[in-house]
């Protein structure tokens, strides 16, 4: 199925590492050109030359982007629009956790997690909005867990956050849909890098979080999805790819788990 997204613009929040460097070479397999916004200068520049290597026709760029400045997601989206010309996409990607039980956090974790899981979605999607409804279209698909829908065990504040992202986009939803823009949000279940070139140093996986998931510790998380298998980047972004595109122009507002089944909801 052609999705129409050659020629697009999109926005990949952290997009340099696991999930989000997966959800950059989709969409640039796909044509689009990628705006690749991540605090890891490094890491993001490798996703750049391995986008360009698929010579999908579209252009990838990498822009040093903190994701909890309002200040910087807004130069990022106004490089973007300069460079570029437009933006069609935006994907709230960044991320980060690492497993406590909420009885051994301190405020301090709980505002780091809160800036890079919400906070960075609040100041990208106000940052681009006012471009998006000047031009009467957009497509912002944000990244949740499943943790935000069920709980998850060791991730309270992880999972308040993404609850949080769920709900904002679908009231966000409700405000802009008469400008022909959709907001929708994708569940993973545990995706973890294939090898360290999918993660930067500033990873979630380069630390504690990373550290649990040796082959053993995977293949018995595994048994607990009906699949029998943990999810990929490429499982999330086929599904971010397709409410990008004008395929999903009739679908707003709304949370698709791709986690394997772990969630039935």
């Amino acid at each position: 199925m052609d999705l129409g997204l050659a020629g697009k613009t999109a926005i990949v929040t952290g997009g340099g590492s696991n999930i989000g460097r997966g959800i950059a070479l989709g969409l640039a397999r796909e044509g689009a050109n990628v705006v690749i916004a991540d605090i890891d200068e490094k890491q993001a520049d490798k996703v750049v030359n391995e986008a360009d290597a698929l010579k999908g026709g579209g252009r990838t760029v990498a822009i040093k982007t903190d994701a909890t400045s309002f200040e910087s997601a807004s130069s990022t989206v106004n490089k973007a629009i300069s460079d570029l010309g437009h933006i069609d996409i935006l994907v709230n990607n960044v991320g980060f956790d690492e497993l406590y039980m909420f009885i051994e956090t301190k405020p301090e974790f709980w505002e780091k997690i809160i800036s890079i899981n919400y906070k960075s979605t609040l100041n990208f999607t106000r940052a681009v909005l006012p471009h998006m409804v000047e031009r009467k279209s957009g497509r912002i698909v944000s990244i949740g867990s499943d943790a935000g829908r069920m709980g998850e065990f060791r991730e309270s504040v992880y999972a308040g956050t993404k609850g949080a992202v769920i709900a904002f986009s679908k009231a966000v939803a409700r405000e802009v849909g008469r400008y022909g823009i959709t907001v929708n949000v994708v569940c993973p279940g545990v995706v973890a890098p294939k090898s360290p070139d999918e993660a930067g140093e500033l990873s979630m996986w380069k630390g504690q979080a990373g550290s649990i998931f040796t082959p053993e510790v995977q293949q018995k998380a595994a048994a607990a999805y009906p699949l029998r298998r943990l999810g990929t980047p490429e499982d999330v972004a086929n599904a971010v790819a397709f409410l990008a595109s004008n395929r999903a122009s009739y679908i707003t507002g709304q949370t698709l788990s791709v986690s394997g089944g772990y969630t039935m909801m």
